[in-house]
């Protein structure tokens, strides 16, 4: 999460200023710079296709900020440049697809080869893969997930499942409901906040301490009503 952050931070610095004054009005896509104008002409040029694309490529290359690429996407959405069908659908296969270049690498390198690829991308560590193995470790088939949801984890999770030959199918259904919820949160912050979208980033993290307090919760409930069973 701290590096799609400052990725975000630099980008936003590029646009320069905030959103529209008192947040009513709108801001059309061609006025931003950088990375964030370069998606939105993708977006608005191929369609549902172009959210797709970037977000295999957020998938691929986790510094990529899907915090604001999304609600961006969701703000087209509400300018009817884009329908909201097709976006959901395109970002949740380019989110398997990312996750499936991932699952490949580890299964074909094995987990020791996979980590130090990972560490060759930029801004990326071997630690991040460390993280993502032992979020995996601890939480089984079910980390596939809830990995989508939790910061640091969303993309390298694809790693020790791919090592330890998780079931593909498994694998893929896990990855498209997790990366199904995420993204259908962030298109609807940008579709609800219309050209206030970019305020998505800045309470991207108050987002994933919820996400991440239901998982608990979820995990919890578990184990308890397995603590249950084994005392009737």
């Amino acid at each position: 999460m701290s590096h799609s952050v400052a990725v975000s931070s630099q980008l936003m610095a590029q646009m320069g200023g905030g959103g529209d004054a008192g947040g009513g009005g709108t801001q059309d896509v061609s006025n931003l710079g950088g990375f964030t104008g370069w998606a939105a002409d993708l977006m608005v040029s191929l369609g549902s296709a172009g959210v797709g694309l970037i977000t295999l490529l957020e998938t691929v290359f986790p510094p990529v900020p899907s915090e604001v690429v999304l609600p961006l996407a969701g703000y087209l959405i509400g300018r009817d440049r884009l329908p909201l069908p097709g976006v959901v659908i395109a970002a949740t296969a380019g989110s398997l697809l990312g996750a499936l270049v991932f699952y490949g690498l580890a299964a074909k390198l094995g987990a020791d080869r996979a980590r130090r690829a990972v560490g060759r991308i930029p801004l990326m560590r071997e630690e991040d893969a460390d993280r993502a193995t032992d979020w995996f470790q601890r939480h089984g088939r079910f980390a596939v997930f809830t990995g989508r949801l939790v910061p640091g984890v969303r993309s390298l999770v694809s790693l020790p499942a791919g090592a330890t030959r998780m079931p593909l199918l498994s694998f893929c259904l896990f990855t498209l409901l997790g990366s199904l919820l995420w993204n259908s949160l962030l298109i609807g912050a940008g579709l609800l906040l219309s050209s206030r979208w970019r305020e998505v980033e800045k309470y991207s993290t108050v987002l994933d301490v919820v996400v991440i307090g239901a998982i608990v919760v979820m995990i919890a409930a578990g184990v308890v009503r397995k603590v249950r069973a084994t005392h009737r």
